[in-house]
Parts: C-alpha cells; structure tokens; sequence
C-alpha cells in the first residue's frame, strides 16, 4: 500500500523537523502509542495498540530515521510485531519546504502487513493505512499549531447543545 500527501502547518521547518525527532511528541503523535523511547541515532522502541477491523493488537516494534538532512527531510521506518496478529511495516519519505511563512510538509507512506491482519483484505488494510498516516500528520499538526480555533469553538457548541431522543437539539 503506497499514499502521497501534503500538509501546511504554522511553524518554521526547524520546529517540524526537531518534533519528528522527539520521543515525547513522537507518542504524542503516534494513533494508540503507549511507550515511546529512545533518539533518532540510536532508534526508538514504541508500543502501540490498535484494532483493525476486528482484530485488536499490542504491536512492539523499532523505529529508524535515516537520510537526515536538517529541516529538510529525512525517513522514517518501522516494524513491529503483533503476536498472533501479525506483523506490520512500514516508512514514510517526510520532505519539509520552507512555504507561506510555515512548512508544506511533504509524505510518501509505504505499508505492509502479515498474518491475521493479511487476511482481512486490501480494502480494510489500505483505509486503516491511510486513516493512520492522516491521523498522525494531523496530530504533528495539532501538537506544534495547537488546537485550532474551529475545533475548539465546535466542542463548545457541542456542550452546550442538549439532544433529545432522535438526535434533534433541545434549543
């Protein structure tokens, strides 16, 4: 499963390019992470727990970052082991350009997987793949921009607004 997308996010390439490289904003970041240590030069260990489909996993496994060039671009390659579950694998080409007074951040994500998870079929695979990837582009995002102004105005309306039965507002 291959996937390309771009993203602008309100920060200089150093800030983007230094979160990619930090533990704590690595689990942050990461959809299900529990533990994430270590550094870019010696790896990184993760433990993430996801469910796909219907299959709920504890996945361990390392992370690598190699071909750093500082603010520009560098790429990110995991694996981890799922126990009965399987296996999955992956990497993503992150590009950073300097753009509109922020960084367009660029990525090429590829994964693979195997075992229990092969079996549940491309289609399954391929939407949990990219709601990942989506998911944790959005996350940098939202840990370097912090909430967007839209998202927290929509949780207040949220709390405010009763629903009746039928999902209708009690206004």
């Amino acid at each position: 499963m291959q996937m390309s997308d771009t993203r602008q996010i309100a920060v200089t390439p150093a800030e983007v390019y230094a979160a990619l490289l930090d533990a704590d904003t690595l689990k942050q970041c990461v959809p299900g992470a529990q533990e994430v240590t270590g550094s870019p030069e010696e790896g990184f260990e993760a433990t993430v727990v996801q469910k796909v489909g219907p299959v709920k996993a504890t996945f361990k496994g390392e992370v690598t970052i190699s071909d750093m060039v500082p603010n520009q671009s560098l790429k990110i390659d995991g694996s981890g082991k799922g126990g009965a579950a399987g296996f999955a694998k992956g990497g993503a080409d992150v590009r950073l350009t300097e753009k509109d007074g922020g960084t367009e951040l660029s990525y090429d994500v590829e994964a693979k997987v195997g075992g229990k998870l092969a079996q549940l079929g491309s289609r399954i695979i391929d939407g949990f793949a990219k709601k990942m990837a989506d998911q944790f582009f959005q996350n940098l995002q939202d840990a370097l921009e912090g909430p967007g102004d839209e998202g927290a105005a929509a949780a207040e309306e949220d709390a405010t607004k009763k629903k009746g039965w039928f999902g209708r507002s009690k206004e």
